[in-house]
């Protein structure tokens, strides 16, 4: 498993990335914005129109833990798609949304590996109360820094911004020098450790649940070995302990409408040779 090279200060995001701000170039505004009013407490800021005006510059932000299921911000646009060279890992500790002090509980990173890809969704926010909640809710309460990286649609169309190209995004990720990293152990015991966890937010085996069931709605036929172990161990250990799955679950989140062209989602195939026409053959004796 590859390490990280260095680490950044979550209190900054990356200078450069501000080169981004091009006016609407990576996308135009939807009409109307996706409102997920959503009232779990993991920070949600009281303002929620972004204070975005016509011309406020917008950038893309990757999200690949609760992000999938829970944003928290106002988006113009969510597009399903995937980074490279990194591997989602429960190795981060939570004390403030999944668990406590006493017993913290276990969220997703990122972790550097070459080969690795990582799926996910990003989402196109303009202004900056966004972003600024996002400080708080990731960096300040959650322990992230923030990096930059290329992003690539799962769904290439004339109704995405990237026309099958990658776009730069923000994203982040957790990294051994904060204090909340718990690291690799047994999967078996990180199962453990999700069940036994509740914070603020609600049940830890909730935040792990959601994610498994984004990926299997939103991704089929897409396998992370790390997340959907956890998800058979967890469940199996709730059945064990007799705990009922909607105790853990809380209420149902606002659907997101992710990829404008989401109507024929589905896996590639060679549907459409069935509309070639018939064709009687003659076979010549030659």
């Amino acid at each position: 498993m590859a390490h990280y090279s260095g680490h950044r200060q979550p209190a900054e995001v990356p200078a450069h990335f501000k080169d981004l701000f091009t006016n609407g170039q990576l996308g135009a505004a939807e009409e109307g914005n996706n409102n997920n009013d959503q009232n779990e407490q993991e920070n949600r800021p009281s303002n929620n129109n972004n204070n975005a005006g016509p011309t406020d510059p917008a950038c893309w932000v990757f999200g690949y833990g609760s992000l999938c299921w829970h944003p928290g911000f106002t988006y113009t646009k969510c597009i399903t798609g995937y980074i490279r060279g990194y591997v989602r890992r429960f190795w981060q500790g939570n004390v403030t949304h999944r668990g406590c002090e006493e017993k913290p509980g276990r969220v997703a990173t990122l972790v550097e590996d070459k080969e690795g890809i990582t799926w996910g969704c990003a989402y196109r926010i303009t202004g900056s109360t966004a972003l600024d909640y996002l400080k708080q809710r990731e960096c300040t309460l959650g322990g992230y820094a923030t990096i930059d990286t290329k992003f690539f649609p799962r769904v290439a169309s004339q109704d995405t911004p990237f026309s099958g190209e990658a776009v730069e995004v923000l994203v982040y990720v957790a990294t051994p020098e904060n204090i909340h990293w718990l690291g690799d152990d047994p999967v078996e015991e990180i199962a453990q450790q999700i069940v036994s966890c509740r914070g603020p937010s609600g049940h830890n085996a909730e935040y792990l649940l959601r994610l498994a069931l984004f990926m299997h709605e939103e991704i089929p036929g897409v396998r992370d070995d790390h997340l959907f172990e956890l998800e058979r161990l967890v469940l199996e250990e709730l059945y064990r302990r007799q705990i009922p799955l909607s105790s853990v679950m809380g209420r149902n989140p606002d659907r997101i409408r992710r990829d404008s062209h989401e109507d024929i989602r589905r896996p590639p195939s060679f549907e459409f040779t069935s509309r070639v026409p018939d064709t009687k053959l003659r076979c010549l004796n030659i």
